[in-house]
């Protein structure tokens, strides 16, 4: 039997599907709390989409290696242990060398772990298939995942403070307060806007992805 190539279209449909087509969030309607609770800073959305990407990607290569391996009726289990030991390891890692982002993103670094999206893709891929397509399949939809956060974070932080990673984005001379015309829009560092925004998003990709009205 001949063996795949590492890179074939097949491969790299499942990292590229998740990002559009198939995204967790505005698609599949998955880890929208997360999407709410971490971006009203562009900074923590980033922090915390590449730390669920990197979680999804290698859960599911561990999980795909040891499919063989799991008794069924433990699976659940075995799969929280892998996927738990991947936080710890995120955590430690942002609270070493990023502390204030750490501090920011609060527990939700920890609700990793219950990210429905990592726990779905393990039962609906990894359990079933080959620890190269798993991983590649994990880290298209945190791609997926994390694209959607720093979308709706890059709004919420530059409509909502005028910055943007921090830096100030919208001239100081604008602002009513210096005789200009320009005021942060407050309504937007608030939860309710995130979903706001996540609506919106969907709206537009339905609108250029007619398949997905049906869905």
């Amino acid at each position: 039997m001949e063996k795949e190539p590492m890179f074939s279209a097949k491969i790299l449909k499942l990292f590229t599907d998740p990002i559009n087509k198939g995204n967790p969030i505005t698609v599949l309607i998955l880890g929208i709390c997360s999407a709410l609770a971490v971006t009203v800073k562009l900074e923590p959305a980033l922090v915390m989409a590449v730390s669920v990407t990197i979680v999804t990607g290698f859960a599911s290569f561990i999980v795909s290696i040891l499919r063989n391996t799991i008794p069924n009726r433990i699976r659940i289990i075995v799969q929280l242990v892998v996927v738990a030991a991947l936080v710890i390891l995120v955590d430690q890692i942002l609270r070493a060398y990023a502390y204030d982002v750490s501090k920011q993103l609060s527990v939700f670094v920890g609700l990793i772990i219950t990210n429905c999206i990592i726990m779905g893709r393990i039962e609906a891929f990894a359990l079933g298939n080959k620890p190269w397509p798993s991983l590649v399949d994990g880290l298209g939809n945190g791609a997926g995942y994390g694209l959607i956060l720093v979308i709706v974070a890059f709004f919420r932080e530059l409509l909502g403070s005028g910055t943007v990673l921090g830096f100030q984005v919208v001239p100081e001379s604008w602002y009513m307060k210096n005789g200009g015309f320009y005021e942060n829009n407050g309504l937007m560092i608030l939860p309710p806007m995130a979903l706001i925004i996540v609506g919106l998003i969907i709206w537009i990709q339905r609108s250029f992805n007619k398949q997905l009205i049906e869905k």
